[in-house]
């Protein structure tokens, strides 16, 4: 398990942690046994009730009152400004992305395709319109494991279309010396492009093994990476 303690305003913080490979597997199927033993692996990453998504790498956003709502919400990003609600984002290779505010807090799936449709850009703008204090200065974000260019191959045409969405080349190149798509680079100018400077990006590859990676080994596991606003 990976943690970080975010301010959020005065008397809050938020709570940030990621799941490694030690941790299991958080993807979701319809086996009920299952169930019940991913039930007891998100409780053993955060204690509460989850709000997790029915991710499809779009930009919709929503908004959770209190814990556990929006519970299977079609969305890519959540936002509370509500104590104890655990928002929770499950990922391979795709950036998860923890927005923070002055006593909100908020989440985005950010693959390329969520980049391009403005995931990032759609929950910064929600998280403020639940902040205490809406303006600019004082949001914050965490950019969890994700894939990096060594490891991340990536077309011509999808590397332009990131891009121009984002403002800046994007591109890298892989390990083996052809083009690839720098994720964390992406995710950092969408961020600055909604205003949001103050960016920590840990640094986890998920093309190491202590990850998932469904890019690199083929895996059909998830990672969570789960957030709650809490007293500092």
């Amino acid at each position: 398990m990976i943690e970080r303690l975010v301010p959020a305003g005065e008397g809050l913080v938020a709570r940030m942690r990621c799941s490694q490979r030690s941790d299991g597997d958080f993807r979701r199927d319809a086996d009920p046994s299952r169930h019940r033993r991913l039930d007891r692996r998100r409780q053993a990453l955060m204690d509460g009730r989850w709000t997790w998504l029915e991710q499809v790498h779009g930009a919709d956003v929503a908004v959770v009152a209190e814990p556990g709502d929006g519970a299977g919400a079609v969305a890519d990003g959540a936002v509370t400004a509500a104590p104890a609600a655990v928002l929770a984002l499950l990922t391979a290779d795709c950036a998860p992305v923890v927005v923070v505010g002055d006593g909100a807090v908020g989440v985005a799936h950010a693959g390329w395709r969520g980049i391009a449709a403005g995931v990032i850009g759609e929950v910064a703008d929600a998280v403020r319109a639940l902040a205490r204090d809406s303006g600019r200065a004082g949001v914050r974000a965490v950019v969890g494991p994700v894939i990096r260019p060594s490891a991340y191959e990536f077309g011509p045409a999808e590397l332009a279309e990131v891009s121009r969405a984002v403002g800046c080349d994007v591109s890298g190149v892989t390990a083996w010396g052809t083009p690839a798509l720098d994720i964390a680079a992406a995710v950092s100018a969408a961020l600055q492009d909604a205003g949001v400077d103050d960016v920590d990006d840990l640094g986890f590859d998920t093309s190491h093994d202590r990850f998932f990676s469904h890019r690199v080994r083929g895996e059909r596991q998830r990672q969570a990476t789960v957030v709650r606003l809490e007293p500092a």
